[in-house]
């Protein structure tokens, strides 16, 4: 018997008006109660429908549990979960299985599924909206501005779905091997897997027609979660870095960071919560739209839910411990040099709790034999913490951890903030690492001080390197500036390099039962299998 997500079926149309005063997303309904012929009657809907596949982006998906909830949950789960330089030592032995990715063959589990699911769902509703717009009464700049979104939208889901279930470019004999299935309208019959390349050719072709579109309406996008011309180049910036195609990745990124200067110092240090100029595109969240303990940020805020119960997420010291002080986002960690009367090499002021060491506790949480050093490295953290947090209290908890860092931050409780999915720092890395593979040294050092340097990032900053060294300090400037953004998983598969882990013990910062290292060809080359549901469903699929 054939299953099926009913991809095709969850359409959503608004009832409310763009631009409402609480700028929050609009009320959608389903289109299995809300016809085609009423949902793109007029461009108003069909507006109405694109802010209806925006708010997907950020809304529990009630058939999963476990918070997923579109792209917060691809961050953490997909992108930082399995990758080399974030650990979150509570829930790393029950997690380990996705942590140490283990879980890629398993085409029953719903880890597996979710990201398929969730990107055929914007998929099947940009295909709807591409299919109709053009009856939609209303003005012809308009239909060309809200096709342009769902192409961009296609082309962003297209993007992420090779990256899980596609071997990496150079495994995939320039293109040859199987790439996703790609549904360009709405039927639902069976269809069989697309090469990679023809995957890439799509997207290419989503974005030039989205590019042609954007620039011929002259119309311009009302919020920060909404595609745009600027985001359709970042996709495509994107998806050529993954591509391996260093021309167009070098020529897209300064064109999608062009009218998105970086941030400054102070917003920098704000909690990455709330949008900026720097951000290109992400999704609301507010506490009158709170998906509670589901929400991306109860992970991941220093002030959110889990922090404050002592679920702190810490970063790889190793990585850390490679930038000088001088760097803003090195002190957005609670690294060695900003306390050296302490020790952090072993455990001496320092106590387990469930089996993983590098905590700093009080006497509440460690019990009467905490050390007196112990206990007042925990006050020097708390201080410092406080002191640098935009958001306060941070981690109002017993103990802190070494290596905790106070980057992301949320807005309410539990965990409610903005979520950024581009902003122009990945375009100038994306920009400086293409530059290097097209032999434009002299461009990729540029985009390096534009982005550590004149951003005041880091003043001292001088980008001299060449050869390898360069593209080494490419990788580790975009595993700092990114971190805990979702791509350190994406970015080992490409770069094809074994992700290495290292215990506290042995100078991490990762808990035992994740402290491993695993090889690019391992996992199936770290490729996602394709899900026994839409093999099921989708019986071409042998």
């Amino acid at each position: 018997m054939k299953t099926t997500f009913k991809y095709m079926a969850v359409l959503l149309a608004g009832s409310l008006a763009l631009g409402s005063c609480s700028k929050d997303y609009l009320d959608t309904v389903p289109t299995d109660s809300t016809s085609p012929t009423t949902a793109f009657a007029t461009t108003e809907n069909a507006a109405q429908a694109i802010n209806g596949i925006c708010e997907m982006m950020t809304t529990q998906h009630q058939y999963y549990q476990q918070g997923f909830n579109g792209e917060g949950t691809i961050k953490l789960i997909y992108g930082e979960y399995p990758g080399n330089d974030f650990c979150f030592p509570q829930y790393a032995p029950g997690w380990s299985p996705i942590m140490n990715q283990t879980y890629m063959q398993r085409t029953t589990s719903m880890y597996l599924h979710y990201p398929w699911y969730y990107y055929y769902i914007l998929v099947s509703n940009a295909n709807s909206v591409i299919t109709h717009i053009h009856e939609a009464a209303g003005e012809e700049a308009d239909r060309e501005f809200i096709k342009a979104q769902a192409l961009t939208f296609r082309a962003y889901a297209y993007t992420m779905l090779v990256q899980l279930y596609a071997h990496r470019w150079c495994d995939s004999d320039n293109g040859a091997s199987d790439g996703v299935v790609l549904r360009l309208d709405e039927s639902t019959g069976g269809l069989e897997l697309s090469s990679l390349a023809k995957c890439y050719e799509r997207i290419y072709e989503d974005l030039d027609e989205a590019i042609e579109l954007y620039t011929s309406s002259g119309r311009s996008r009302s919020n920060f979660w909404e595609p745009d011309l600027s985001v359709a180049y970042a996709v495509y910036a994107r998806a050529a870095l993954n591509r391996e195609d260093w021309p167009t990745a070098q020529a897209m990124a300064p064109k999608a960071y062009a009218a998105h200067p970086l941030m400054s110092v102070a917003e920098y240090r704000s909690g990455f919560c709330e949008p900026n100029d720097e951000w290109i595109w992400g999704t609301y969240g507010s506490a009158n739209e709170n998906i509670w303990y589901y929400a991306h940020g109860v992970t991941m805020g220093y002030n959110g839910y889990n922090a404050g119960k002592g679920y702190g997420i810490i970063a790889n010291r190793e990585l850390i411990d490679l930038f000088p002080a001088t760097d803003i986002r090195k002190n957005l960690f609670l690294h060695q040099e900003l306390f050296p009367e302490f020790n952090f090499t072993d455990n001496s002021e320092t106590g387990p709790v469930e089996g993983f060491y590098g905590i700093v506790t009080d006497e509440s949480a460690y019990g009467p034999d905490a050390s007196e050093s112990g206990k007042a490295l925990r006050k020097a953290m708390s201080e410092y913490a406080n002191s640098v947090a935009a958001y306060k209290p941070a981690y109002d908890a017993a103990y802190y951890y070494i290596y905790g860092h106070l980057k992301f931050a949320v807005t309410a409780q539990p965990g409610v903030s903005n979520i950024n999915h581009f902003r122009s720092s990945e375009m100038y890395l994306t920009e400086a690492e293409a530059a290097y593979h097209n032999n434009d040294i002299p461009a990729a050092q540029a985009a390096m001080n534009a982005l550590n340097r004149d951003s005041q990032r880091d003043p001292s900053y001088s980008c001299t390197a060449t050869g390898e060294a360069l593209l080494t300090e490419i990788r580790n400037y975009r595993r700092l500036e990114l971190w805990g953004e979702g791509f350190s998983w994406f970015d080992y598969k490409r770069w094809n390099l074994p992700i290495e882990r290292k215990s506290f013990e042995k100078g991490g910062t990762f808990q035992s039962s994740i402290a491993v290292t695993i090889q690019p060809g391992d996992a199936n080359q770290w490729t996602w299998d394709i899900p026994l549901r839409e093999v099921g469903y989708n019986d071409v699929i042998k």
